[in-house]
């Protein structure tokens, strides 16, 4: 049974959905991530979970009990928010012990656990310490440790790692995904870092407008967005989506369509050409990395002219323009061609999606 289990949950403020008739399982365990836009419910969502918002309609199992009457205190759970909400009189050990006294837990134990919490957290060397004397990066494990510390049924994180600079994001994060391996707990982390949400998550929930989009692992998310939002909302650089129409069947594994007013075929799966058949436009997509440079224009290669270069270390992004789209793509910094230059590139084989006129996958 999971130990979290969402049925139908929603959320109204007014006139305004915040959450629309959300169903999730999160199983003992497991991290899934909340990953959306600003305003896309899925905060709102785990205060729900959390007895911080009541739900509109629907109900909230934890552990196979309905919580949807109960207070925050009664479900036994743990949150971290992006404020750290220490007590700044305390010590970190005062801070780290303070649940467990208000369990009652006895003197001998506090003091196991507290050690323990730190170690693990690497925080032995504060432990005298006050909050006003932390680094942000020990405020923010002290805020973990004090809530993994109490052994709740499972945790709550919201944008745990937002206050942090991108040094101190990359530690916490391995950080926090190695805690919570060991923990066995369900566990539901919000966030709108889509990095944090592909390396912590074992699974991620992607959501617009208070409706999920796709539920399914970060591999899958980035290899195979069941949607077009999906697909233009994770991948850094964006993914390319392009309007194409024309359709023309190839040989069964290719088709040729007009993409940018430019004629091309495109090498596909058997199961994506044969969704595909009969249809008059879709929108294909390709991330940036999806593409290898080709030395003239050929049947299956898009033309364009180099517009704007953005170096990125080993790699450089190249924004080309064509006749009716703009087009990423990602190259070896040794093989970047100079701006102005005309550039022909080669979608991949395997590197293409395509979308039908609602915005969902073809071939999925």
């Amino acid at each position: 049974m999971a130990d979290i289990e969402l049925r139908n949950l929603t959320k109204r403020f007014g006139d305004l959905v915040a959450v629309d008739s959300v169903d999730l399982d999160v199983e003992a365990g497991e991290v899934m991530c909340l990953l959306g836009p600003s305003g896309c419910g899925k905060t709102t969502t785990l205060r729900m979970i959390g007895g911080l918002e009541w739900a509109t309609e629907g109900d909230i199992f934890i552990s196979g009990k309905r919580v949807n009457d109960l207070k925050p205190a009664q479900r036994d759970i743990a949150m971290v928010f992006q404020f750290y909400a220490l007590y700044p009189s305390l010590t970190v050990a005062e801070n780290l012990a303070f649940p467990l006294h208000a369990e009652k837990v006895g003197e001998e134990e506090i003091e196991k656990r507290v050690a323990r919490i730190a170690n693990i957290l690497e925080l032995s060397h504060a432990m005298g310490r006050i909050p006003g004397r932390l680094s942000e990066g020990e405020k923010q494990r002290v805020a973990v440790g004090r809530a993994i510390i109490r052994n709740p049924t499972c945790f709550l994180f919201d944008e745990p790692l937002s206050r942090l600079d991108i040094a101190l994001r990359q530690e916490m994060r391995g950080q926090i995904k190695m805690l919570l391996s060991d923990l066995n707990k369900a566990s539901v982390i919000v966030t709108h870092d889509q990095i944090e949400a592909l390396t912590i998550g074992d699974r991620i929930a992607v959501m617009r407008d208070g409706l999920i989009e796709q539920v399914a692992s970060p591999h899958e998310i980035f290899a195979s967005p069941g949607n077009i939002f999906v697909a233009g909302f994770i991948g850094t650089p964006q993914m390319n989506l392009i309007a194409g129409r024309n359709l023309k069947p190839g040989d069964g594994d290719s088709l040729g369509l007009s993409l940018c007013n430019q004629d091309i075929v495109l090498p596909l799966t058997s199961d994506i050409a044969a969704g595909a058949a009969g249809k008059s436009e879709v929108t294909v997509g390709i991330r940036p990395r999806g593409f290898d440079l080709a030395s003239e224009s050929a049947a299956d290669t898009l033309s364009g002219k180099v517009d704007l270069i953005e170096p990125m270390g080993a790699e450089t992004l190249v924004h080309l323009t064509t006749d009716a789209e703009e087009l990423r793509v990602v190259t070896d910094h040794r093989a970047a061609p100079a701006f102005g230059a005309a550039v022909h590139i080669r979608p991949r084989a395997g590197q293409i999606h395509l979308f039908d006129e609602n915005g969902l996958r073809i071939g999925a």
